[in-house]
C-alpha cells in the first residue's frame, strides 16, 4: 500500500482476477486517455472504445466483451465488473496523507501563522498569507499572493496558483463520493489518487469543498468566484470566470464552460457539459447537458421564460378552480 509500486501478477492475485501475460511493475491508476505504459486503467463504458483502442496504458481491467477491442500491447485483466474490480485495486495505489519527510520550501517572503501545518515537499511562493491552524498535505504548491483563511485543509498534491482566496472552513482534495457495488450491497470505496488544481485568482467561500478527482484532476480555471457551502465533485472542470452561489451542488465530471452563472441551491446531474454562458437559476436542476448563451430554471430544465410562463399558468389555474 502507499502508493508503492507492485507487480501486476501480484496486484492481479490480491483482486481475485487471473492474469497470464507479461509482467510488469505498476505505479498507478490513470485515465485512458493519460495513461502511460507504467500505469493501469479500467474499461467499462462503450462511448469510449476510440479512447479504449488509443491508450497507452501497461495494463487494462476489462469486461471480456470488449476485450477485442483493446490495444495488443497493453496487457489485460479480465472481469465480470471492472468497476468493482477496479475500486479493489485502488486500495493499493492509496497512500496516507501529509506524510512527513522531505521539509517544505517557504519563501521568506510569505507569511505563516505558528499553528500551520505544511507536509513533505510542498511548497508555499512569496507573497503567500497562511492564516492559522491551516493544514496543508505533502507536494502541494501554494503560489504567491495566495490567502489562505483558518481552518482550511489542502490534501496531497493540489495545486493553488498565483491570486487564489481560499476562505474558513474550505476543503481541497478530500475523496469524492465514489463506491462501487457488490451483488449482495455492499459499497466497496473507491481510493482517489488524482489532485486538485485552482488556476489564477479562483476565490472559494467559506465551508465549500472540493474533491480530488479518482484519476487526473479536477481543475478550477482562473477567475472563477465560488460562494460558501458550495460542493464541487471528483473530476468536475469550471470553465473561466465562472460564477457559483452558495449550496451549488455538481455531480462528479460535470464540465462547465466559461462564464457560467449557477444561482443557489441549483445543481448537476454527473457527466455532463454545460455551454459557455449558460445562466442556470436558483433551485434550477441540470440533468443533461444543454448549449450555452441561454437561461434556464426549474426541474426539470427548461429555458428560464417558460419556466415562468408555466408557473403563471399553473397559478391562474387554481385560482380559477378554488
Amino acid at each position: 500500500r502507499n502508493g508503492c509500486l507492485m507487480l501486476l501478477s501480484e496486484l492481479a492475485s490480491k483482486i481475485g482476477l487471473e492474469f497470464t501475460g507479461s509482467d510488469f511493475h505498476v505505479a498507478s491508476f490513470a485515465t485512458l486517455k493519460e495513461a502511460a505504459s507504467e500505469n493501469i486503467v479500467y474499461f467499462d463504458n462503450p462511448k469510449l472504445l476510440n479512447d479504449l483502442a488509443q491508450t497507452k496504458a501497461g495494463a487494462i481491467i476489462i469486461s471480456p466483451k470488449f476485450k477485442e477491442y483493446a490495444p495488443k500491447s497493453s496487457q489485460l485483466l479480465l472481469s465480470e465488473n471492472p468497476h468493482l474490480s477496479m475500486a479493489y485495486a485502488s486500495y493499493y495505489f492509496s497512500h496516507r496523507e501529509f506524510l512527513e519527510g522531505t521539509a517544505p520550501e517557504i519563501s521568506p517572503k510569505s507569511f505563516i501563522a505558528p499553528s500551520v501545518f505544511i507536509g513533505s515537499g510542498s511548497r508555499v511562493e512569496e507573497g503567500a498569507y497562511i492564516m492559522p491552524h491551516v493544514t496543508i498535505g505533502a507536494n502541494v504548491l501554494i503560489g504567491k499572493n495566495v490567502i489562505i483563511h483558518p481552518n482550511v485543509v489542502i490534501y496531497d498534491n493540489s495545486i493553488i496558483k498565483e491570486g487564489c482566496i481560499l476562505h474558513a472552513g474550505v476543503v481541497i482534495g478530500s475523496d469524492g463520493f465514489g463506491y462501487a457495488h457488490t451483488r449482495s450491497g455492499e459499497h466497496i470505496k473507491i481510493y482517489h489518487s488524482g489532485n486538485v488544481i485552482l488556476e489564477e485568482n479562483v476565490e472559494i467561500g467559506a465551508n465549500s469543498t472540493v474533491d480530488k478527482a479518482v484519476f487526473g484532476s479536477t481543475i478550477i480555471k482562473k477567475g472563477t468566484k465560488i460562494d460558501n457551502l458550495v460542493q464541487i465533485a471528483h473530476n468536475c472542470e469550471i470553465g473561466q470566470y465562472t460564477l457559483l452561489a452558495a449550496q451549488v451542488g455538481l455531480s462528479g465530471s460535470t464540465k462547465l464552460g466559461r462564464n457560467v452563472v449557477m444561482g443557489g441551491q441549483s445543481a448537476s446531474a454527473g457527466h455532463l457539459e454545460i455551454g459557455d454562458f449558460a445562466v442556470i437559476a436558483g433551485r434550477g436542476g441540470v440533468s443533461k447537458s444543454i448549449e450555452g448563451g441561454k437561461t434556464y430554471g426549474g426541474f426539470p430544465l427548461t429555458l428560464q421564460s417558460d419556466w415562468l410562463k408555466m408557473q403563471a399558468k399553473i397559478t391562474r389555474f387554481f385560482k380559477k378552480h378554488n
